[in-house]
């Protein structure tokens, strides 16, 4: 495994950290082969280079591998602390206590063990000479990131096209499925993000929940907040970044109890389906984290109820002390072989590297009842779609509810406030006045070369919860994160 020769002088401000390292590392031999139902990759090393998170400024490395990353046991982060198999700005570290400071590049070089992904392809809705429109399988990361590398939507794209470099514009949950715009070019990819930060896009998602959903409107505005950056955790909380969402019930299925609903995101955080519909009491059916109750309890976490560091304890057993079970997993919708297929921990551990192994994972724990279905420009310039997934067609017996179709809906692009009432005093005499707060969207700054570059640097992200519900990629990749959140931090300004 080469890498690139580094200084010694620790004193200097920074040092080019070593090249990526991977194996198998032919261009021309797939990584890949199937078996089951599943995408593998045999077991590799690879060396991560991450950029150092916000959250880890100041904090020590061991401090920061104990806390965030879940994939290895503590040992085996020490060690690698100590035998200089982690690296700062390309010099090795020996120190448990050595500082992280902005800037910094963490190295990190380890025996790889790839989870299998679906076998279902990355399929092609439209293509022109700079975009590629693609309806990504659920199951699937967009990034490599965390356990995951050649698993992963650019990975498999690259490695079919050529080893062209494919720029995603938007991202995706990895249990998620749907529309995705792949970008050739880097100016394809400005032009596109700067149009899904500015809210010139309306969005249009479909998912399957728990229980009888509401008939008509139902907004959610609420701020969502990333309780656990370590096991993918994300709740409904005063202090989190403002969310709003509309939803509107499609079909209800009385025998099952199950309703399918349109989810129209006026903005853009973490998880925010998810967790608004968990909020209202209807959470994706078989969504691992927020619609497990052996994680929230009877009420499934309803109007953001039960405590964070109690949800904390019991999500972290998800997956590996535990299977995560939603609510489906115990319905005729997963067959009793099948739920014996779940992932977890299997007790054996790896002949090269000694880290734990875990079984396959189930067909049914691969994605969740949440699909991306349409994009269309405010403009009419342009708009794409994928045809319903199998679980969000109405079936015989269903109750059908019409909703309108995406391009006739009115997303204001100047986000409104609720209205108040105003109590006000004339001439000694209260009155109330209704006024209408307007806030305006920020138009954010155009997107930098060197921002566009760190798209495409892969980093070492912390696991998710459970091996089925990693929610990494949320799709979060952590050289993009920064960038992404800044950039829609302005837009909501």
């Amino acid at each position: 495994m080469a890498t690139d020769e580094v200084k010694e002088d620790a004193s200097t401000s920074f040092t080019a950290p070593p090249a990526v390292a991977l194996t198998p590392a032919s261009p021309s031999i797939p990584p890949w082969y199937f078996e089951g139902g599943l995408r593998r990759v045999k077991p590799y090393h690879y060396t991560y280079n991450t950029y150092c998170k916000e959250r880890w400024r100041n904090k020590t490395i061991f401090e920061i591998y104990g806390s965030e990353f879940r994939d290895r046991p503590q040992e085996y982060y020490k060690n690698a602390v100590l035998t200089g198999m982690i690296s700062i700005n390309g010099v090795p570290t020996h120190a448990l206590d050595q500082i992280i400071r902005n800037g910094d590049i963490v190295t990190h070089t380890l025996h790889r063990h790839e989870p299998p992904v679906t076998d279902k392809p990355v399929t092609i809705v439209c293509e022109t000479d700079d975009m590629i429109v693609i309806n990504k399988p659920a199951g699937m990361p967009v990034h490599p990131a965390g356990r995951y590398h050649y698993n992963s939507v650019v990975e498999i794209m690259r490695f079919d096209r050529g080893g062209w470099n494919p720029m995603p514009c938007n991202r995706l949950d990895r249990l998620t499925s749907g529309l995705m715009f792949i970008a050739k070019t880097k100016e394809a990819s400005k032009s596109m993000m700067l149009q899904l930060q500015t809210r010139t896009i309306k969005k249009e998602y479909v998912a399957m929940v728990k229980g009888k959903f509401p008939e008509g409107d139902v907004i959610v505005e609420q701020p969502i907040l990333a309780i656990s950056p370590k096991l993918g955790l994300n709740r409904v909380r005063a202090n989190g970044k403002h969310a709003k969402t509309l939803f509107r019930r499609m079909s209800y299925d009385p025998n099952k109890d199950y309703s399918v609903v349109q989810c129209l995101p006026f903005t853009g955080r973490t998880h925010q389906i998810r967790v608004h519909l968990q909020f209202l009491g209807h959470p994706i059916a078989n969504d691992p984290i927020y619609c497990n109750r052996k994680v929230f309890g009877p009420n499934l976490g309803i109007g953001g109820e039960g405590d964070d560091e109690d949800i904390i304890t019991r999500l972290s057993k998800m997956g590996k002390e535990e299977v995560a079970e939603a609510v489906a997993y115990h319905d005729e919708l997963v067959a009793d072989y099948e739920k014996r297929k779940a992932e977890r921990m299997s007790g054996e551990t790896c002949a090269v590297c000694d880290t734990p192994l875990y079984t396959d994972p189930g067909l049914h724990e691969m994605g969740i009842y949440l699909h991306a279905k349409k994009y269309n420009c405010v403009e009419g310039s342009w708009s794409y779609q994928t045809s319903l997934p199998d679980w969000a067609l109405p079936k015989e017996g269903d109750i059908v509810n019409e909703v309108p179709l995406l391009e006739s809906l009115d997303f204001p692009l100047v986000m409104r406030e609720k209205e108040e009432e105003v109590e006000t005093t004339l001439d000694g005499n209260a009155k109330s006045e209704k006024v209408t707060v307007e806030k305006e969207v920020y138009q954010p700054k155009e997107i930098t070369e060197q921002e566009l570059e760190m798209l495409q640097i892969g980093g070492e992200e912390e696991e998710g919860a459970t091996a089925e519900a990693t929610t990494v990629e949320d799709e979060r990749e952590i050289t993009t994160e920064k960038v992404l959140d800044v950039v829609e931090d302005l837009a909501t300004k």
